[in-house]
């Protein structure tokens, strides 16, 4: 007998395997079927989530999956408090996406492949959320990134689109060796693998703080791979090559925050290594500063998003980093209801405008597309920390914990994290106004411009809600709300250091609230001033226009050297060495073939006269004293 736990996983690869097998025939059926195994999954995600709150989990091992000598790993689940909020918040996106996707998908010939490859993303991240240990984890980090690359790289006859999967597959690829390093250094360390256990023997003190800080590490290489921090997000922005609820689907809720659940879920090990903590929470803040500066001045729609969700996955390893790793999973929570709102909502932009994405040819929507323009304008609001809405509650717990937590330079944590809401406010104010607010820029596009279909506006309203009541339902008051208490089992309550005394946070509060408006208002300053899409002579605006020239320094200081020594090996190493010895023992066994196809001439004087000298010799032999 399945369980409810086994059922929500095989559901959507149920749906994969109906999609991508019968899909031809199926044509446009096929969609709703894995849409529906989708549905399935959420409404039994929401009936778990329920018996967790109830104190009903679940930690069971299916069936033992490698047993070598003392190392074993089972395929099992474990359902916690976290997994649940997890599951929720993937299944419900996942769900809307869906639903979107009938709309925007429609006359795409790839219809069935397209619901096929999603499914499949949902399965695997649905396996990586309720795994209960880090090698069963790993299976679905994996498959998440094959599902990646399938689905960025989805319109694979464009040429843009393909090098975007295949970047996506290879940067990946480089943290996911350290997340595989850090799960060998682990089992060597304490023998296993399950999260259980891996938790009693490192809080037991079985690991020491070297090792911890080691593995920690490594785990959050993975982290920096997935949820693309500095170094390796490079590969998120290109990935809006894909179709528009890709990008929503694994910017919002899914793949990105693969990284942030696994730090939260290891707490216990960054607990233990205070060096990894503080390396986790810098590395934040400086992606969500690299990020957000870039998306001040972009003007491809997608890319705005996409960097500015690069930047909200700092904001959360600021949170998991100071130790604050309810608030970092709380803004796990919440972005995905109005990130995932905002892609889907620009896809409706994109599909009134003929797939157009430069905002500067933009302008005067609202009036055209009230349900896409008012959903996408609460969406800024809630993700520029404008209380009451969503981002509000969870952004403003982790500037707090940043403030006071024992990090070293906490308050220039906190001020840069102010800095960073400043700048998101900014920026996301700035596509409102420069898409639905002021004169149409193109007169075309504006003409042939109208609302999308119900079933891409629908999953916008109901997002819309999420992100006005999510934040406020589970985190009122702050740092005492249900969700707080709900996850402080799995994650513990946030160690306040001492040094962030000195401001009280009703102070605290005002200054984040105070950070959201400063951005709207200078946005909406030269907003009518004119200046807000113009093009400037500044040089900062040109390194920002080239986004800090980090893709160009990667490719003069890695691809080009290293294609560089791919060439050199192939001419010389692979050519000459290589060829040489297959070549060369080719030649050989052809000229021994041809000095022994002489005696093979076919005339029998000649095997006559062979057979003469063959006796000679063997009488010669046999008669030497």
């Amino acid at each position: 007998m399945l369980t409810t736990v086994e059922i929500i996983i095989l559901l959507p690869l149920f749906g994969a395997i109906v999609s991508g097998v019968f899909g031809h025939w199926l044509k446009k059926s096929s969609g709703y079927v894995a849409t529906a195994c989708v549905g399935a999954a959420w409404l039994l995600g929401l009936k778990t989530l329920v018996d967790v709150m109830g104190g009903v989990g679940v930690d069971e091992n299916v069936y033992t999956w490698v047993s070598a000598g003392s190392f074993t790993a089972s395929v099992g689940f474990l359902v916690d408090p976290l997994s649940a909020i997890m599951l929720v918040t993937v299944t419900t996106v996942s769900f809307f996406v869906h639903v979107y996707s009938f709309g925007y998908m429609h006359h795409d010939a790839g219809f069935a492949r397209f619901f096929a490859y999603l499914n499949l993303f949902v399965f695997s991240m649905l396996v990586l959320i309720l795994a209960n240990n880090y090698l069963l984890m790993f299976v679905g980090w994996e498959g998440v990134g094959v599902c990646s690359y399938l689905l960025i790289g989805f319109w694979y006859e464009r040429k843009s689109a393909s090098d975007a999967g295949k970047k996506a597959f290879i940067v990946n690829r480089i943290g996911d060796f350290g997340f595989l390093i850090g799960i060998f250094t682990m089992f060597g360390y304490l023998g296993t693998v399950q999260f259980s256990e891996v938790v009693a023997k490192a809080g037991g003190g079985a690991l020491p703080a070297s090792a911890a800080t080691g593995i920690a590490l490594l785990l959050f290489l993975g982290a920096c791979g997935k949820s693309a921090q500095f170094p390796l997000y490079v590969w998120l922005p290109d990935a809006m090559e894909g179709p528009t609820p890709v990008s929503a689907l694994i910017h919002a809720a899914t793949m990105v925050t693969a990284g942030v659940y696994v730090v939260a879920r290891s707490n216990v090990l960054y607990t233990l290594s205070p060096t990894a903590g503080a390396v986790v929470a810098w590395v934040g803040v400086f992606t969500a500063l690299l990020a957000a500066s870039i998306a001040l001045v972009n003007t491809d729609i997608k890319r705005v998003l996409a960097y500015s969700t690069v930047s909200q996955l700092g904001y959360m390893f600021i949170g998991v980093g100071v130790g604050a790793y309810t608030a970092g999973i709380f803004h796990l929570f919440t972005h995905a209801f109005f990130k995932g709102l905002m892609f889907l909502a620009a896809g409706s932009v994109m599909h009134a405008m003929s797939n157009e994405l430069d905002m500067r040819k933009y302008g005067g929507l609202l009036s055209k597309m009230k349900v896409t323009g008012y959903t996408f304008i609460i969406g800024t609001i809630a993700i520029a920390g404008i209380p009451p809405l969503s981002g509000f509650w969870s952004k403003d717990l982790i500037l707090a914990g940043a403030y006071h937590s024992h990090v070293p330079g906490h308050a220039a944590l906190w001020a840069l994290g102010v800095v960073g809401a400043v700048m998101t406010s900014f920026y996301m104010f700035r596509l409102i106004l420069m898409t639905f607010f002021g004169q149409p820029r193109d007169a075309h596009l504006y003409d042939h411009a109208h609302e999308s279909p119900p079933s891409m506006t629908v999953p916008l309203l109901v997002l819309a809600v999420g992100a006005i009541f999510v934040g406020g339902v589970t985190g009122y008051p702050l740092e005492h709300g249900w969700i707080n208490h709900f996850l402080d089992p799995v994650l513990g309550s946030p160690d306040h250091g001492s040094g962030g005394a000195g401001l009280s946070p009703s102070v605290l509060i005002g200054i984040s609230v105070a950070a959201g408006l400063g951005g709207f208002v200078l946005a909406l300053v030269m907003h009518r001033s004119g200046r807000l899409g113009a093009d400037s002579r500044q040089p900062i605006h040109k390194v920002l226009w080239n986004k800090w020239y980090v893709d160009e320094a990667y490719d003069v200081s890695i691809v080009r050297p290293i294609h560089r020594l791919s060439m050199a090996l192939w001419t010389i190493f692979d050519t000459i060495v290589v060829d040489g010895i297959a070549n060369g023992l080719g030649y050989t066994v052809k000229g021994i073939s041809w000095v022994s196809g002489r005696f093979q001439t076919g005339r029998t004087p000649t095997y006559a006269m062979w057979m003469l000298f063959g006796t000679i010799a063997m009488i010669y032999a046999v008669t030497l004293p």
